[in-house]
């Protein structure tokens, strides 16, 4: 199992935003898909037919990337107005504001165990936040540009980050020192992440290219030159064996990591794609675009079962570089064009060190734990507030009895 057995199909069209969407990542269950957009608002659409979207006002500028929590009981957005928001992704949608950046944040993304967070500005630094404790932890700061995209390695020992300073630097959560820098790109790197099996990164640029590293070789182990204009966003299949990138050339692409080439390029954005995610089983994938259009697509790879997490996770193959003059499959596929067969056998799936009940018990009270500490936080900020109105009421009192006082 593993291959693609159809092809990829147009599932759901949302339609809300006001401006280009910036960003998508989907919950856990996948029941909901949270976008931002450039109109300043986060919308939390339902995947099950005819149910409302939640529209969240809140940023007082363009919101630029969200992430929800591995629980998924909180949803982290940062925006242009220097800000990162938690949020509690129900009908209410409260909201705990961390002052956080002196300039744009670009990325935000949790760590596999939701206990922090890390963010990427303008401001050339990567940030590190503790989620419950609702504090800054600490900066990682040696890019010397704008850091666009910034991202946990799945065990959390290790960030990876991603600037217009050309280069993607590696560093170690615990040291906090940069443990390497890749410096390939002839461009801007607007878009990092990691494989699932933490062995390696893959970088987007604004030099059209797609590149893959080896982080304990640090060796470059694939390089795509697929697209036509600037690669926005990228996102790895559970499996590990596919990426799916989004670019400025409108389409969305499949790379067979296995075999080292492409497998489908999709037209479904009219202008630039923005943003891609796959949902945490891999069953789907969204994408955004500057056309204010969320999609959902139904992948349809034959993976064993999309319910159980997908534990195949090895590393891409070792390829040179994949250029544009290879055989490409466009959009719809025609049948019979599948793939070879001796890549297709996958390793048996290791079995879970967990029960998957106790695992999910876990989750839910992590995910109460959450709520609580945001609830928390929520009244903290009223109280803070109405704090302020009390003793902007006495030094008026005051004022006025100074005044009337002969």
């Amino acid at each position: 199992p593993g291959s693609p057995q159809e092809d990829p199909s147009l599932e759901r069209h949302f339609k809300g935003h006001r401006d280009a969407v910036t960003c998508v990542d989907f919950s856990l269950n996948t029941k909901q898909l949270a976008s931002g957009s450039m109109d300043s608002c986060l919308m939390i659409w339902h995947m099950k037919p005819q149910s409302r979207a939640y529209r969240f006002a809140g940023h007082k500028d363009a919101v630029t990337c969200v992430n929800f929590s591995p629980s998924g009981h909180l949803l982290a957005s940062g925006s242009r107005d220097k800000t990162v928001r938690i949020w509690i992704p129900n009908v209410k949608g409260e909201s705990t504001v961390f002052r956080a950046h002196t300039a744009t944040v670009r990325s935000i993304h949790f760590c596999s165990d939701g206990q922090s967070f890390v963010t990427a500005s303008d401001d050339k630094t990567v940030k590190v936040w503790s989620t419950h404790r609702q504090k800054f932890l600490f900066s990682l700061s040696q890019h010397i540009n704008w850091v666009r995209c910034a991202r946990f390695s799945p065990d959390g020992r290790l960030i990876v980050s991603a600037s217009d300073d050309k280069t993607v630097k590696l560093w170690d959560k615990t040291s906090r020192e940069c443990v390497h820098s890749y410096c390939e790109h002839g461009s801007f790197v607007t878009y990092v992440d990691f494989h699932p099996s933490g062995t390696c990164v893959a970088a987007a640029g604004m030099d059209n290219t797609v590149k893959v590293w080896d982080v304990r070789t640090h060796r470059l182990l694939q390089h795509y030159q697929l697209h036509s204009a600037a690669v926005n966003a990228l996102s790895f299949h559970p499996s590990g064996n596919y990426l799916l990138t989004a670019s400025s050339d409108s389409t969305l692409k499949i790379l067979d990591l296995m075999e080292g080439r492409l497998l489908y390029t999709l037209h479904g954005h009219q202008g630039p794609a923005t943003a891609v995610a796959f949902s945490r089983t891999g069953e789907y994938f969204a994408s955004g675009g500057s056309d204010e259009q969320v999609m959902v697509w139904k992948s349809n790879f034959d993976v064993a079962d999309y319910g159980e997490v997908i534990k195949v996770h090895r590393p891409p193959a070792t390829l040179a570089t994949s250029s544009g003059n290879l055989p490409e499959v466009d959009f719809p596929v025609p049948p019979g064009r599948g793939r070879s067969q001796e890549s297709v056998q996958s390793q048996p799936q290791e079995p879970t060190s967990m029960p998957q009940t106790l695992t999910s018990t876990l989750e839910h009270i992590v995910g109460q734990l959450d709520v609580l500490t945001q609830t928390v936080s929520i009244l903290e900020q009223r109280l803070t507030l109405t704090e302020d109105k009390l003793k902007q009421c006495l030094e008026n009192q005051q004022l006025i009895m100074q005044r009337t006082t002969p």
